[in-house]
């Protein structure tokens, strides 16, 4: 049984030509612990932990990539109970799958689909390994969201609602965006259910740029965080910028994986 309801996010990896390297920026930005990485068979995975003692809680992991010419990002796995049956779904909706359901020895099954604009996501269907200890809070996961192209987006928003079965909600008016938020199946949509969205790639980025997903960690401070990834070696991708949900930024890594950062408003 996973604790997590199916299509929740419950997981997240980087993959990172220098783990070594990874470790040391993600270490600091965000005050994570990390265990020695795994054996070979389970690709040198290395957990990342928020907290000491018995307070530690498993946030996210570091995976070096086993071939160069896969992408250097972030990854992020949403819940089910039987990865076999999701790909199925997600293969007649119109999904590329990436690789079938496989099972990672006791921890789990994954699989990874490419919905039909192009944004890949796993799926985790959890044995020993249920998947974040914590989110929400310093340090850890709080959202996700595909990025995908204007032509794609009907298509899109039909898979995930076919495959998940979210219901979704269109916030473009009050976002300024094109953008919808996703809740679990029977569940009604809103910011109190919502757990991810579909936002719609600018026509001023480069058509090269290809759909992806953007996950988020909480910080105490967005401008704080911004500036020390830069001062390890990352990027300000987009610079702080304040929402109704709090202060954000977009960073990429000292390795090219781009990911956001969320400072929640006080109140």
């Amino acid at each position: 049984m996973t604790a997590f309801a199916e299509g929740v996010p419950c997981w997240m990896d980087v993959t990172l030509p220098d783990v070594r390297a990874g470790r040391r920026f993600y270490g600091e930005l965000f005050g994570w612990t990390f265990d020695e990485p795994a054996d070979k068979t389970y690709g040198y995975y290395t957990q990342a932990y928020v907290g000491e003692g018995a307070d530690r809680k498993n946030v996210a992991a570091l995976a070096p990539k086993p071939d160069g010419r896969m992408p250097t990002a972030w990854g992020i796995y949403f819940a089910t109970p039987d990865a076999a049956a999701l790909v199925a779904r997600a293969r007649e909706a119109g999904g590329q799958i990436v690789m079938d359901a496989m099972p990672v020895g006791p921890f789990g099954t994954m699989a990874l689909i490419a919905d039909p604009g192009g944004a890949v996501f796993g799926v985790w269907q959890a044995g020993t390994h249920p998947g974040f200890e914590q989110t929400a809070a310093p340090g850890s996961f709080c959202w996700t969201e595909a990025h995908v192209r204007e032509a794609d987006k009907e298509r899109v928003d039909r898979f995930y609602e076919q495959v998940f079965g979210f219901a979704s909600k269109d916030l473009s008016e009050e976002a300024g965006v094109d953008f919808r938020i996703w809740s679990p199946a029977g569940t009604e949509p809103g910011d109190d259910t919502a757990i991810g969205g579909r936002s719609v790639l600018s026509d001023a980025l480069p058509a090269e740029m290809p759909a992806h997903f953007l996950s988020y960690f909480v910080v105490e401070d967005c401008d704080g965080a911004a500036e020390t990834a830069r001062r390890l070696g990352g990027r300000i991708t987009q610079p702080p910028f304040d929402t109704p949900y709090g202060r954000m930024a977009v960073l990429m890594d000292n390795q090219g994986a781009v990911f956001a950062v969320l400072a929640e408003p006080e109140a």
